[in-house]
């Protein structure tokens, strides 16, 4: 199989498609811009009329980040890809499964060569499990993210209020997914959450006492800084073995206002960034351990870790070490998805055989 990638800075899709020599594509994933997103589904439906399609609104890269223009992926040479959309996935998301499995009837998935990549909306959680039930049946790997201004797209239509989703199967080789944390415990927290809002992310209270109280304290900053300060210490929301990252927004009140939710009685730590490239290296060489031929990576990272990377001048050499894999892609998001878990401040991707 191949990955073709197609930029252009300015928004002129034809530039980034002739730059990226995509010609009979059987698969295409769009990253676009806020103002330009409903022409470039055009222009790429125009182009290519009738080949699946997803895409959303959001940063792409390579080895340079598109940050307003547009980014075209393509697959082809040895694929069988369906693409298609869940709607109303604020209120009944399952209304649409049957979609989901008609697909996967027509990709006729393996467990070892198939992967479901999609672009949402909101409501991340509900949506995934949702997706996922159908998709753990047939033993099918899902990674994804969500878009900007409540926007995506699936065979050149736009959508609110929705999950596009892309299954794909390499017919030449393997398919396996990743995801990459690069925060670890700070200290010795064991924060017990109450008086949460679940819909709203919210956060009221942390050992009984008041959430932005207990979080300025112990990171000693002022109320003014906790929007930023979550690059360097988000919560961690410890399930078993696992520490899920959750990411702080704003206080609202005395309360904070999170990007993924909390439970009541739910036990939460402190997290800070450890040595980022020791890790980025450890995800390389467990990728090149487990593919002796690579033909592409496609990754999704969280917008707060490209914010991290760039105040701390780390964002090229980050796509630099990423580069050394072969043909890497991928889009920076607002969330996160790997099968059925919505993640803050990771990195997932897909590695192609």
């Amino acid at each position: 199989m191949k990955q073709l990638i197609g930029l252009s800075k300015r928004g002129d899709l034809q530039e980034a498609l002739k730059g990226g020599k995509i010609s009979a594509p059987e698969l295409l994933v769009l990253m676009s811009n806020a103002d330009q997103f409903e022409e470039h589904v055009a222009q790429l439906e125009a182009a290519f009329p009738g080949v699946p399609s997803i895409g959303c609104i959001n940063m792409g890269y390579d080895r340079t980040v598109v940050e307003k223009g547009v980014m075209v992926v393509a697959y082809t040479d040895g694929i069988t890809a369906a693409a298609n959309v869940f709607e109303q996935v604020s209120t009944m998301p399952v209304k649409y499964i049957r979609r989901l499995q008609k697909d996967l009837e027509t990709v006729k998935p393996s467990s070892q060569n198939t992967v479901c990549i999609n672009f949402c909306t909101g409501n991340d959680a509900c949506v995934l499990t949702t997706m996922y039930s159908v998709l753990q049946i047939k033993k099918v790997a899902l990674v994804g993210g969500t878009g900007d201004v409540g926007k995506v797209s699936a065979n050149g239509r736009i959508y609110e209020d929705a999950s596009a989703y892309a299954v794909l199967k390499n017919n030449t080789g393997k398919i396996k997914i990743y995801k990459e944390n690069i925060y670890q415990p700070c200290g010795d927290y064991r924060l017990i959450a109450s008086k949460t809002k679940k819909n709203d992310y919210i956060i009221g209270e942390l050992n009984g006492r008041p959430a932005k109280q207990v979080y300025t304290e112990i990171l000693q900053i002022d109320e003014k800084e906790i929007e930023s300060q979550t690059f360097k210490n988000p919560f961690g929301k410890i399930s078993g073995n696992d520490t899920g990252i959750v990411s702080v927004k704003k206080p609202v009140g005395n309360a904070l206002s999170c990007f993924r939710a909390v439970n009541d009685s739910d036990v939460l730590t402190i997290l800070e960034a450890k040595d980022t490239f020791r890790i980025v290296g450890e995800t390389i060489a467990q990728i090149r351990q487990d593919f002796s031929h690579i033909s592409a990576v496609f990754s999704i990272n969280c917008l707060f870790r490209y914010l991290y990377f760039q105040q701390n001048g780390e964002l090229q050499q980050y796509l630099d070490m990423m580069s050394t894999l072969g043909n890497h892609a991928g889009l920076f998001g607002y969330g996160e998805h790997y099968n059925d878990q919505f993640l803050n401040q990771t990195m997932t991707c897909v590695v192609f055989e």
